[in-house]
C-alpha cells in the first residue's frame, strides 16, 4: 500500500500547518494573511518536491546496495540534516559570514528584519550557485563518462560519453570549461567568486570520492591479510560500515546541493526564514517517502530507465545552476525540466517492460510448441 510511505509526510505536513497557522496568526493578526501564509507554506513544499524529485531517485540507486544500518541513519540522521540543517542552519551560516556577525545575531536578523536577511541571502547567490552547480554536474557526467555502463537510454547520447570514460579526468575538465566560460560573462569581482566556489564544488565531489576508495582499499587490505574478515559477524560489520559511512556523507552532500536551489528560490515567495524553513521541510519529507518508497518496492529495478531520467535531471539542473548567476531562470521551469525528463524515462520504461513481456510470452509459446 502507497499510503504507508507518505503517513509520516503527511503528519508532519499537518504539524507545519498548524504551526504555520500559529505564525500567520502571530504576523498578520488577520484570517485572511494567516491563510496567505499556509498557501505559501504549501506551495513551498510542492516546490520543493518537485525541484527534489531527481534526488529522491538518485538516493534511492545509492541506498538499494547500502548496508542496511547505514540506510536507516541516513533515513533518519539524514532528514534531521536535511530539514533543519540545510532549510534553517545553512541560510544563517550564509547570513552569519555574508554580514560578519554571530549565529545568534543571524538569527535575530532573520526574525527581525527579514528584508535584509532576504538581500544577505541573494546577494551570496553567485558562491552557491557555482558550488552547487560543480558538485551537482560532477555527480550526473560521472553517470554517463563510465565505460561499465551497458544500459543505455538515448543511446546517440549515452554510448559515445561511455566510450569517453577513459580519458582521465574528463568531467572536471568539462566542469572547470564551464566555470570559466560563464565566468567570462558576469562581471570581474563576481567571476571570481563563482569560480573559487566552483573550484571547492569540486574539491568537495573528490573528497568524498576520495574517502570511500580510501575505506574501500583498508577493506581490501583486511580481506588480504586475513585479519577481521575472518572474524565472522564483527568484520562484515566493520566494512558494511565503513562502506556506509562514505555513502553517507556522498548524499549528504548530494542532498545540499539540491537543496541550495530550493532554499534561494523560496525567497520570491516569502523573506521569512521559519515560513520558508516550514514548506522546504514539508518538500523534505515527501522526498524521503518517496526515496523509502522506491528502495522498498524496487522501483528502480522494475523501471529500468528511472534512473537515467533522474542524471539527466541533474546535469540540467546543474546546468540551470551555473547559468543563472548570469540570467535569471524561474524555479517553475527547472522544476518542469526535472519533472519531464523523469517523466518521458518513466514512460521509456513502460515501454521496454512491455517488451520484454511480449518477449517472454512469445518465448514460452516457442517451448510449448516444441515440447
Amino acid at each position: 500500500m502507497v499510503f504507508k510511505y507518505f503517513r509520516g509526510s503527511l503528519l508532519f505536513t499537518a504539524l507545519c500547518l498548524a504551526i504555520g497557522a500559529v505564525l500567520g496568526w502571530a504576523i498578520t493578526h488577520d484570517v485572511a494573511g494567516t491563510l496567505g501564509i499556509l498557501w505559501i507554506v504549501l506551495v513551498l513544499g510542492v516546490l520543493e518536491v518537485s525541484l527534489s524529485f531527481d534526488n529522491a531517485v538518485v538516493n534511492a540507486t545509492v541506498l538499494r546496495d547500502m548496508d542496511p544500518i547505514w540506510r536507516r541513519r541516513f533515513l533518519s540522521w539524514g532528514i534531521i540534516i536535511a530539514v533543519f540543517g540545510m532549510r534553517i542552519l545553512f541560510p544563517l551560516v550564509i547570513v552569519a559570514i555574508a554580514a560578519q556577525v554571530g549565529p545568534i545575531e543571524a538569527l535575530k536578523l532573520a526574525a527581525t528584519d527579514p528584508v535584509t536577511y532576504e538581500r544577505i541571502i541573494t546577494g551570496a547567490h553567485v558562491g552557491i550557485s557555482g558550488f552547487g552547480g560543480a558538485f551537482l554536474a560532477m555527480v550526473g557526467l560521472t553517470f554517463f563518462l563510465d565505460e561499465d555502463k551497458d544500459m543505455h537510454w538515448i543511446g546517440v547520447i549515452e554510448r559515445p560519453f561511455s566510450g569517453l570514460s577513459r580519458i582521465s579526468g574528463l568531467a572536471i575538465g568539462i566542469v572547470l570549461l564551464a566555470l570559466y566560460g560563464i565566468s567570462r560573462l558576469i562581471a570581474p569581482e563576481e567571476a571570481m567568486t563563482f569560480i573559487t566556489s566552483g573550484i571547492f564544488g569540486l574539491v568537495a565531489y573528490i573528497a568524498v570520492q576520495a574517502i570511500g576508495a580510501v575505506l574501500e582499499q583498508a577493506d581490501g587490505e583486511e580481506d588480504a591479510q586475513g585479519g577481521p574478515a575472518h572474524a565472522g559477524g564483527q568484520a562484515v560489520a566493520v566494512t558494511a560500515a565503513k562502506s556506509g559511512l562514505a555513502a553517507f556523507l556522498y548524499l549528504e552532500v548530494l542532498d545540499a546541493s539540491f537543496s541550495f536551489d530550493g532554499v534561494i528560490g523560496a525567497f520570491a515567495l516569502s523573506n521569512n526564514l521559519f515560513i520558508i524553513a516550514l514548506g522546504l521541510g514539508i518538500g523534505a519529507m515527501f522526498v524521503r517517502s518517496m526515496t523509502v518508497m522506491l528502495v522498498d518496492r524496487g522501483t528502480l529495478s522494475e523501471y529500468r530507465y528511472l534512473e537515467h531520467g533522474a542524471f539527466y535531471a541533474i546535469v540540467a539542473l546543474a546546468t540551470i545552476m551555473l547559468l543563472s548567476v548570469r540570467f535569471e531562470i524561474p524555479e517553475t521551469v527547472t522544476g518542469l525540466i526535472g519533472a519531464g525528463l523523469i517523466g518521458l524515462a518513466f514512460v521509456a520504461s513502460l515501454r521496454a517492460k512491455g517488451d520484454d513481456d511480449d518477449d517472454a510470452i512469445v518465448a514460452t509459446g516457442e517451448r510449448l510448441n516444441n515440447s
